[in-house]
This record gives C-alpha cells, sequence and structure tokens, in this order.
C-alpha cells in the first residue's frame, strides 16, 4: 500500500520558517509529480506547491518568494521550505503524488501548520 508521510508541522510565530517534508514509499518516486496543498477550517483544499518529475516548480501567488519546494529522489521525499510565515498560512498541509498516465493520485495524512501573530 502507497503511504505519504508528512513531518515538520508545528507551531511558529509571526515572520518565523517551517520545513515540511513528506516521504513515500511503495511508489517509483521519481516518476511522480509531488506536490504540497492546504486547507485551513472552513476552506477548500487549495494548491501550495507542485514539483513535476523533472524538476519543474509551480507555486500559487499566495507563497511565491517565500515557499520552495524540491524532491529528492534518492530519499523518496518531498520537502516544503516555508519562510516569513503569516497567519494566513495557518492550515493542514497535505502531501500529493500523482501519476497522471498511471492514473494514480495518493494524498497524505497532512500535517498542521499554525502560525501566531
Amino acid at each position: 500500500q502507497v503511504q505519504l508521510v508528512e513531518s515538520g508541522g508545528g507551531l511558529v510565530q509571526y515572520g518565523g520558517s517551517l520545513r515540511l517534508s513528506c516521504a513515500a514509499s511503495r511508489i517509483i518516486f521519481s516518476i511522480y509529480n509531488m506536490g504540497w496543498y492546504r486547507q485551513a477550517p472552513g476552506k477548500q483544499r487549495e494548491l501550495v506547491a507542485t514539483i513535476t518529475s523533472g524538476g519543474n516548480t509551480n507555486y500559487a501567488n499566495s507563497v511565491k518568494g517565500r515557499f520552495t519546494i524540491s524532491r529528492d529522489n534518492t530519499k523518496n521525499t518531498v520537502y516544503l521550505q516555508m519562510n516569513s510565515l503569516q497567519p494566513e498560512d495557518t492550515a493542514v498541509y497535505y502531501c500529493n503524488a500523482g501519476n497522471f498516465r498511471l492514473s494514480h493520485d495518493y494524498w497524505g495524512q497532512g500535517t498542521q501548520v499554525t502560525v501566531s501573530s
């Protein structure tokens, strides 16, 4: 069974930083596009950042210049470095692994990020 396990969430003050990690198992990690999404209370889940199997990245406008997504195919892990955190970044952050050709779409269980003002 495919597993995506997020870690690194927590409570941080305004302007602080966190680094999220998502470790994948039981997939050929290198062929999957990876992404981070978030869901705040009462809101829909939204895209934060994605990185393709080839390393191309895409960011939501709200996090451009503050967040960086990266991947390490040797460790089957995708990261989200979050800097200059704001209270509006408070949400549960989810890791996603997708492969369109295989029709695969997997989600992690989420990790809570709370930014205090």
